[in-house]
């Protein structure tokens, strides 16, 4: 083949995956912006308070996020290779270790919730608001534990559509209960952030009822019964914590960073930690087709790589890179103009909006780096076979430069929360050099190897 892909079918693969997956990204985005918005038409502090429990559950997705990027890894190949019993005994795996991960939050949060909180701000106001906000919330966790999972492996087989049908449903029913929640239309108490809390865990649930209904009684792909997953193949499971633990790790370790960078902003005030909400929330919305953009590649190149055409996977990565590019430049353009608008619906002073539309500039440019070195790594890079190589580079950036200096810049040299900002995302452009370096080499390449029947270890 060419340097780059002349064939339609590629391209249509793509931006099929990559449009759906971004549309359902946007809602799933738009239930915590809703939160957002109309947390902050009610106070600055509930908003505050609601952004610093966010971060703990930032961990949580995170988290959950690393057992399906693995599972999606795995299953891809195997949808390639039309091995549809591995693909159920690869969700049975995945399954439980997210219902542990999820169950493990919930009781960390729900035990020491003012600890936690504790961690991100001394402002008392906010960890009051933060703690009526966890408590309630918390028990969320385990249903969206299972939902992610289910999502996971159904995009491993190219069903992305009930993912949008699922986060658009879950929107509508945030927004209004957070209505009558949150302020108390209709007769309904006004609850502030237990209202929030209460409508994020009552569209969670309902989230779950719809996916499984699904998962029952229209999907025609996979067949899941509830019988598979009540046993796990050993042989599978060490195959599955071999290529996904380091994705494990590697969420971790950016969950908890990202939680530590707000609070290094959060002890500079709560302004500082309302406009970073806003301005990070923002983000999502607007980079969603980013995030979606390495979920269609780990599909395309896991699928490529099970059916066997290692020929075609050079000339993908080098196309998808310059997609990369053309994307991060939409999206920082799209920010930048949309910046000063979306800060009229927030009740906040003057000295968060000043310093929420700071952060958006900085956002604006930073996410070009973004949109090149996160689907190139976590998208090109993993799915191809090498899942240990971003834990490492994440590690380093992050924990051996970014934070330390971070630090050091608020807390030793007292500089502006700008500057800090600044250093907090510097790491999005220079992790494109590495990217550019790693994905162009091609030694991340590992052809598929099916799991062996005759290794099979089966137990309860």
């Amino acid at each position: 083949m060419g340097i780059f892909v002349r064939e339609t079918s590629f391209y249509k693969t793509f931006f099929t995956l990559t449009l759906i997956i971004g549309l359902q990204n946007i809602i799933t985005f738009g239930v915590n912006l809703s939160d957002n918005f109309m947390i902050g038409g009610y106070s600055e502090s509930a908003l505050s308070g609601v952004a610093v429990a966010n971060q703990i559950q930032f961990v949580l997705h995170m988290l959950v996020m690393g057992v399906g990027e693995g599972l999606v890894i795995m299953a891809s190949r195997y949808w390639g290779a039309n091995d549809i019993e591995s693909i159920k005994k690869i969700t049975s795996i995945g399954m439980r270790l997210s219902i542990l991960v999820g169950l493990s939050m919930w009781a960390v949060v729900f035990f020491f919730p003012h600890s936690l909180l504790s961690l991100f701000t001394n402002d008392q106001n906010v960890i009051s608001e933060g703690t009526k906000f966890v408590q309630i919330i918390c028990f969320s966790y385990i249903f969206f534990s299972i939902t992610s999972i289910l999502l996971a492996t159904l995009r491993g087989v190219e069903t992305v559509k009930i993912g949008f049908i699922l986060s658009s449903t879950t929107l509508i029913i945030n927004v209004c209960l957070n209505y009558l929640f949150i302020y108390g239309h209709f007769g309904f108490p006004s609850l502030g952030v237990r209202g929030a809390a209460i409508a994020t865990l009552s569209a969670r649930i309902i989230e779950l009822i719809i996916v499984l209904i699904f998962v029952k009684r229209f999907d025609r792909k996979i067949h899941l019964k509830l019988r598979d997953f009540f046993k796990i193949e050993m042989g599978l499971f060490k195959h599955y914590v071999n290529l996904g633990s380091p994705i494990l790790m590697s969420n971790f370790i950016w969950g908890i960073a990202m939680a530590t960078q707000t609070s290094i902003l959060g002890h500079m005030g709560a302004a500082a930690i309302a406009a970073n909400s806003i301005a990070t929330t923002i983000f999502q919305i607007v980079s969603v087709v980013v995030f979606a953009s390495a979920s269609a590649t780990t599909i395309v190149i896991g699928k490529t790589i099970g059916e066997g055409h290692m020929d075609k996977i050079k000339s993908y990565a080098k196309t998808l890179q310059v997609l990369y590019l053309i994307i991060g430049l939409f999206t920082g353009t799209l920010l930048f103009i949309t910046k000063d608008h979306v800060l009229d619906f927030y009740s906040i002073s003057a000295e968060a909006r000043a310093l929420a539309l700071q952060f958006m500039t900085v956002l604006s440019i930073t996410v070009c780096g973004t949109a090149y070195q996160m689907p190139s790594l976590t998208g090109i890079v993993r799915s191809g076979g090498d899942t240990k190589f971003v834990l490492y580079n994440d590690t380093i950036f992050m924990w051996l430069i970014v934070l330390p200096a971070s630090a050091l810049c608020a807390f030793v040299f007292d500089f502006s929360p700008l500057i800090i900002f600044i250093c907090l995302k510097s790491d999005q452009i220079l992790k494109c050099f590495v990217a550019i370096i790693k994905v162009n080499r091609f030694k991340w390449i590992r052809a598929f190897e099916p799991y062996s029947s005759e290794t099979k270890e089966t137990v309860a």
